[in-house]
Protein backbone atom coordinates (compact mmCIF):
# COMPACT_ATOMS: atom_id res chain seq x y z
CA UNK A 1 0.00 0.00 0.00
CA UNK A 2 1.40 3.39 -1.01
CA UNK A 3 1.78 6.12 1.60
CA UNK A 4 -0.54 8.38 -0.40
CA UNK A 5 -3.41 5.94 0.12
CA UNK A 6 -3.03 5.73 3.93
CA UNK A 7 -4.97 8.15 6.12
CA UNK A 8 -3.42 9.12 9.44
CA UNK A 9 -4.70 11.19 12.34
CA UNK A 10 -1.78 12.58 14.35
CA UNK A 11 -1.84 13.45 18.06
CA UNK A 12 1.12 15.23 19.61
CA UNK A 13 2.16 18.33 21.51
CA UNK A 14 5.82 18.52 22.56
CA UNK A 15 8.90 19.08 20.41
CA UNK A 16 9.65 15.35 20.71
CA UNK A 17 6.78 14.71 18.26
CA UNK A 18 7.83 17.28 15.63
CA UNK A 19 10.31 15.09 13.65
CA UNK A 20 7.73 12.29 13.47
CA UNK A 21 4.96 14.49 12.09
CA UNK A 22 7.35 16.14 9.64
CA UNK A 23 8.51 12.74 8.39
CA UNK A 24 4.94 11.57 7.84
CA UNK A 25 4.10 14.69 5.84
CA UNK A 26 7.29 14.36 3.77
CA UNK A 27 6.54 10.68 3.09
CA UNK A 28 3.23 11.64 1.49
CA UNK A 29 0.72 10.19 3.95
CA UNK A 30 -2.73 11.73 4.05
CA UNK A 31 -3.03 13.59 7.38
CA UNK A 32 -6.49 15.16 7.46
CA UNK A 33 -6.38 16.05 11.15
CA UNK A 34 -3.85 16.88 13.87
CA UNK A 35 -4.77 17.07 17.56
CA UNK A 36 -2.61 18.91 20.07
CA UNK A 37 -2.87 20.39 23.57
CA UNK A 38 -4.21 23.87 24.28
CA UNK A 39 -2.00 26.95 23.95
CA UNK A 40 -0.37 27.81 27.27
CA UNK A 41 0.50 31.17 28.84
CA UNK A 42 4.25 31.70 28.85
CA UNK A 43 6.76 34.32 29.94
CA UNK A 44 6.27 37.32 32.16
CA UNK A 45 3.52 38.64 29.93
CA UNK A 46 1.74 35.27 30.06
CA UNK A 47 1.17 35.38 26.32
CA UNK A 48 -0.40 32.24 24.87
CA UNK A 49 2.19 29.99 23.24
CA UNK A 50 1.34 27.38 20.62
CA UNK A 51 2.59 23.84 21.01
CA UNK A 52 5.47 22.87 18.68
CA UNK A 53 3.10 20.49 16.88
CA UNK A 54 0.53 23.22 16.29
CA UNK A 55 3.20 25.46 14.80
CA UNK A 56 4.34 22.69 12.46
CA UNK A 57 0.79 21.76 11.47
CA UNK A 58 0.04 25.35 10.52
CA UNK A 59 3.29 25.61 8.55
CA UNK A 60 2.44 22.44 6.61
CA UNK A 61 -1.17 23.44 5.99
CA UNK A 62 -2.70 20.71 8.16
CA UNK A 63 -6.03 21.03 9.95
CA UNK A 64 -5.43 21.19 13.71
CA UNK A 65 -7.78 21.11 16.71
CA UNK A 66 -7.06 21.49 20.44
CA UNK A 67 -9.76 19.68 22.41
CA UNK A 68 -9.74 20.11 26.19
CA UNK A 69 -10.66 16.44 26.57
CA UNK A 70 -10.83 13.35 24.37
CA UNK A 71 -13.88 11.98 26.17
CA UNK A 72 -16.75 13.87 24.54
CA UNK A 73 -18.99 12.55 21.75
CA UNK A 74 -18.22 15.68 19.73
CA UNK A 75 -14.49 14.93 19.67
CA UNK A 76 -15.15 11.27 18.90
CA UNK A 77 -17.30 12.29 15.93
CA UNK A 78 -14.64 14.66 14.60
CA UNK A 79 -11.99 11.94 14.68
CA UNK A 80 -14.27 9.20 13.34
CA UNK A 81 -15.26 11.38 10.40
CA UNK A 82 -11.67 11.30 9.12
CA UNK A 83 -11.80 7.49 8.66
CA UNK A 84 -8.17 7.10 9.71
CA UNK A 85 -6.34 3.89 8.87
CA UNK A 86 -3.99 4.54 11.82
CA UNK A 87 -3.86 7.08 14.65
CA UNK A 88 -0.29 8.12 15.51
CA UNK A 89 0.42 9.41 19.02
CA UNK A 90 3.70 11.03 20.09
CA UNK A 91 4.17 13.10 23.25
CA UNK A 92 0.52 14.13 23.23
CA UNK A 93 -0.01 14.19 26.98
CA UNK A 94 -3.37 12.42 27.26
CA UNK A 95 -4.54 8.81 27.53
CA UNK A 96 -6.79 7.77 24.66
CA UNK A 97 -10.22 6.38 25.62
CA UNK A 98 -11.31 3.04 24.18
CA UNK A 99 -13.76 4.78 21.83
CA UNK A 100 -10.81 6.33 19.98
CA UNK A 101 -8.51 3.32 20.28
CA UNK A 102 -11.09 1.21 18.44
CA UNK A 103 -11.60 3.62 15.53
CA UNK A 104 -8.74 3.03 13.06
CA UNK A 105 -8.66 -0.26 11.18
CA UNK A 106 -4.94 -0.78 11.86
CA UNK A 107 -5.06 0.55 15.42
CA UNK A 108 -3.23 3.33 17.24
CA UNK A 109 0.58 3.50 17.32
CA UNK A 110 2.61 5.36 19.93
CA UNK A 111 6.16 6.72 19.62
CA UNK A 112 7.50 6.34 23.17
CA UNK A 113 10.81 7.63 24.52
CA UNK A 114 12.03 4.57 26.42
CA UNK A 115 12.69 0.87 26.05
CA UNK A 116 9.35 -0.39 27.32
CA UNK A 117 8.36 -1.77 29.76
CA UNK A 118 10.97 0.39 31.49
CA UNK A 119 9.72 3.91 32.18
CA UNK A 120 6.05 3.88 31.37
CA UNK A 121 4.50 7.29 31.85
CA UNK A 122 4.90 11.00 31.24
CA UNK A 123 8.66 11.59 31.72
CA UNK A 124 10.55 8.50 30.51
CA UNK A 125 13.58 10.40 29.20
CA UNK A 126 14.16 12.32 32.42
CA UNK A 127 13.80 9.31 34.70
CA UNK A 128 16.17 7.22 32.61
CA UNK A 129 18.88 9.81 33.31
CA UNK A 130 17.90 10.46 36.93
CA UNK A 131 18.11 6.74 37.72
CA UNK A 132 21.47 6.31 36.02
CA UNK A 133 20.42 4.03 33.15
CA UNK A 134 23.22 3.13 30.73
CA UNK A 135 20.88 3.16 27.75
CA UNK A 136 17.41 4.11 26.64
CA UNK A 137 15.65 4.20 23.29
CA UNK A 138 12.51 4.45 21.21
CA UNK A 139 9.62 2.01 21.31
CA UNK A 140 6.84 1.89 18.73
CA UNK A 141 3.89 0.37 20.57
CA UNK A 142 0.40 -0.66 19.55
CA UNK A 143 -1.74 1.23 22.05
CA UNK A 144 -4.25 -0.33 24.44
CA UNK A 145 -6.30 1.24 27.29
CA UNK A 146 -3.42 1.04 29.80
CA UNK A 147 -0.59 3.47 30.51
CA UNK A 148 2.02 2.48 27.91
CA UNK A 149 1.13 -1.19 28.36
CA UNK A 150 0.42 -2.17 24.74
CA UNK A 151 2.39 -4.73 22.72
CA UNK A 152 5.75 -3.68 21.27
CA UNK A 153 6.27 -3.49 17.51
CA UNK A 154 9.80 -2.09 17.16
CA UNK A 155 12.57 -0.73 19.39
CA UNK A 156 15.89 1.01 18.89
CA UNK A 157 18.37 1.76 21.68
CA UNK A 158 20.92 4.49 22.30
CA UNK A 159 23.51 4.79 25.09
CA UNK A 160 23.24 7.46 27.76
CA UNK A 161 26.68 9.05 28.00
CA UNK A 162 28.09 10.62 31.19
CA UNK A 163 27.86 14.03 29.53
CA UNK A 164 24.22 13.60 28.52
CA UNK A 165 21.41 15.56 30.12
CA UNK A 166 17.73 14.76 29.69
CA UNK A 167 17.66 17.53 27.07
CA UNK A 168 20.35 15.96 24.88
CA UNK A 169 18.81 12.48 25.20
CA UNK A 170 15.35 13.89 24.45
CA UNK A 171 16.55 15.55 21.25
CA UNK A 172 18.39 12.41 20.14
CA UNK A 173 15.37 10.19 20.68
CA UNK A 174 13.10 12.63 18.85
CA UNK A 175 15.29 12.27 15.76
CA UNK A 176 15.36 8.47 16.09
CA UNK A 177 11.57 8.20 16.17
CA UNK A 178 10.59 8.88 12.54
CA UNK A 179 12.53 6.07 10.86
CA UNK A 180 11.21 3.52 13.33
CA UNK A 181 7.69 4.88 12.96
CA UNK A 182 7.75 4.64 9.15
CA UNK A 183 8.95 1.04 9.37
CA UNK A 184 6.21 0.22 11.87
CA UNK A 185 3.47 1.72 9.71
CA UNK A 186 4.64 -0.28 6.69
CA UNK A 187 4.80 -3.48 8.73
CA UNK A 188 1.39 -3.00 10.32
CA UNK A 189 -0.31 -2.22 7.01
CA UNK A 190 1.15 -5.23 5.18
CA UNK A 191 0.50 -7.48 8.18
CA UNK A 192 4.06 -8.79 8.45
CA UNK A 193 5.16 -7.03 11.64
CA UNK A 194 4.65 -9.15 14.77
CA UNK A 195 3.94 -7.56 18.14
CA UNK A 196 5.48 -8.62 21.45
CA UNK A 197 3.51 -8.42 24.71
CA UNK A 198 5.28 -6.48 27.43
CA UNK A 199 6.64 -8.20 30.52
CA UNK A 200 4.73 -6.35 33.24
CA UNK A 201 7.05 -7.72 35.94
CA UNK A 202 9.85 -5.55 34.50
CA UNK A 203 7.82 -2.35 34.31
CA UNK A 204 8.89 0.88 35.98
CA UNK A 205 6.92 4.13 36.16
CA UNK A 206 8.00 7.59 34.99
CA UNK A 207 5.60 10.04 36.64
CA UNK A 208 5.52 13.73 35.69
CA UNK A 209 8.35 15.76 37.18
CA UNK A 210 7.51 18.26 39.91
CA UNK A 211 9.55 21.29 40.93
CA UNK A 212 10.53 19.42 44.09
CA UNK A 213 12.07 16.63 42.00
CA UNK A 214 15.10 18.85 41.48
CA UNK A 215 16.00 19.21 45.19
CA UNK A 216 19.44 17.69 45.70
CA UNK A 217 19.89 15.21 48.54
CA UNK A 218 23.59 15.51 49.33
CA UNK A 219 23.48 12.30 51.38
CA UNK A 220 23.16 10.39 48.12
CA UNK A 221 26.22 9.07 46.33
CA UNK A 222 28.20 11.31 44.00
CA UNK A 223 26.88 9.30 41.04
CA UNK A 224 23.27 9.73 42.17
CA UNK A 225 23.71 13.48 42.73
CA UNK A 226 25.22 13.89 39.26
CA UNK A 227 22.49 11.79 37.63
CA UNK A 228 19.76 13.88 39.27
CA UNK A 229 21.30 17.17 38.20
CA UNK A 230 21.67 15.95 34.59
CA UNK A 231 18.22 14.39 34.58
CA UNK A 232 16.26 17.47 35.67
CA UNK A 233 18.04 19.76 33.20
CA UNK A 234 16.53 21.96 31.80
CA UNK A 235 13.31 21.57 33.85
CA UNK A 236 12.66 21.74 36.73
CA UNK A 237 16.38 22.23 37.26
CA UNK A 238 18.44 21.03 40.22
CA UNK A 239 18.64 23.19 43.31
CA UNK A 240 19.82 23.33 46.89
CA UNK A 241 19.87 25.95 49.64
CA UNK A 242 22.86 27.91 50.91
CA UNK A 243 23.46 28.33 54.62
CA UNK A 244 21.43 31.55 54.78
CA UNK A 245 18.46 29.93 53.06
CA UNK A 246 19.28 31.32 49.59
CA UNK A 247 18.04 28.99 46.91
CA UNK A 248 20.79 28.00 44.47
CA UNK A 249 20.15 26.37 41.13
CA UNK A 250 22.92 23.97 40.12
CA UNK A 251 23.89 23.26 36.52
CA UNK A 252 25.64 20.26 34.98
CA UNK A 253 28.34 19.09 34.87
CA UNK A 254 29.69 17.51 38.01
CA UNK A 255 32.97 15.69 38.53
CA UNK A 256 33.28 13.14 41.33
CA UNK A 257 36.31 13.67 43.57
CA UNK A 258 37.65 11.69 46.52
CA UNK A 259 37.14 12.99 50.03
CA UNK A 260 38.06 11.43 53.38
CA UNK A 261 37.30 14.42 55.59
CA UNK A 262 34.29 12.84 57.22
CA UNK A 263 32.34 16.08 56.78
CA UNK A 264 28.56 16.00 56.74
CA UNK A 265 26.89 15.66 53.33
CA UNK A 266 26.33 19.07 51.72
CA UNK A 267 29.40 20.66 53.31
CA UNK A 268 31.28 23.08 51.05
CA UNK A 269 34.80 21.64 51.23
CA UNK A 270 36.69 23.99 48.96
CA UNK A 271 36.63 26.61 46.23
CA UNK A 272 38.68 25.34 43.31
CA UNK A 273 39.17 27.93 40.60
CA UNK A 274 35.68 28.87 39.45
CA UNK A 275 34.24 25.68 40.92
CA UNK A 276 33.07 24.50 44.32
CA UNK A 277 33.63 21.11 45.95
CA UNK A 278 30.73 19.75 48.01
CA UNK A 279 30.60 16.63 50.19
CA UNK A 280 28.20 13.84 49.18
CA UNK A 281 27.25 10.57 50.84
CA UNK A 282 30.30 8.70 49.52
CA UNK A 283 32.82 11.37 48.54
CA UNK A 284 32.46 14.77 46.91
CA UNK A 285 31.52 16.47 43.67
CA UNK A 286 32.99 19.47 41.93
CA UNK A 287 30.80 21.80 39.85
CA UNK A 288 31.10 25.30 38.44
CA UNK A 289 27.85 27.12 37.78
CA UNK A 290 25.08 28.18 40.13
CA UNK A 291 22.23 30.67 39.98
CA UNK A 292 21.08 32.29 43.21
CA UNK A 293 17.36 33.02 43.36
CA UNK A 294 16.62 36.39 41.78
CA UNK A 295 20.06 36.64 40.19
CA UNK A 296 21.89 35.53 37.06
CA UNK A 297 23.85 32.35 36.40
CA UNK A 298 27.40 32.69 37.72
CA UNK A 299 30.47 30.71 38.70
CA UNK A 300 30.75 29.32 42.20
CA UNK A 301 33.62 31.72 42.86
CA UNK A 302 31.41 34.68 41.93
CA UNK A 303 28.74 33.33 44.28
CA UNK A 304 31.34 33.09 47.04
CA UNK A 305 32.49 36.66 46.38
CA UNK A 306 28.88 37.76 46.79
CA UNK A 307 28.73 35.87 50.12
CA UNK A 308 26.12 33.41 48.88
CA UNK A 309 28.35 30.44 49.72
CA UNK A 310 31.53 29.93 51.71
CA UNK A 311 33.85 27.09 52.63
CA UNK A 312 32.40 25.32 55.65
CA UNK A 313 28.78 26.10 54.77
CA UNK A 314 26.43 23.16 54.63
CA UNK A 315 24.18 23.24 51.60
CA UNK A 316 20.60 22.11 52.08
CA UNK A 317 20.23 23.23 55.70
CA UNK A 318 20.06 26.61 57.39
CA UNK A 319 22.70 27.80 59.85
CA UNK A 320 20.39 27.05 62.80
CA UNK A 321 19.80 23.52 61.60
CA UNK A 322 16.28 24.10 60.26
CA UNK A 323 15.21 23.40 56.73
CA UNK A 324 15.44 26.65 54.73
CA UNK A 325 11.71 26.27 54.05
CA UNK A 326 10.82 26.06 57.71
CA UNK A 327 10.72 22.29 58.19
Amino acid sequence: MEAQSIRLVFMGSASFAVPSLAALVDAGFQIPLVLTRADKPSGRGLELTQTPIKRLAIQRGLAVIQPKTLRTPEVHELIAAERADIIIVAAYGRILPSEILDMPRFGCLNVHGSLLPRWRGAAPVQWSVIRGDCETGITIMRMDPGLDTGPILLTESTPIAPEDTSATVYDRLAVMGPNLLLRAIAGVVDGRLPSLPQDDSRATLAPPLQKETGLVDWARSSREVSDLIRGVEPWPGAYTFAAKGVRLRIFPFLTAVADTSGSAPGTVLALDGDAVVVRTGDGAVRFCDVQPAGSRRMSAREAAAGRRIAVGDRLGVATDGRSPEGG
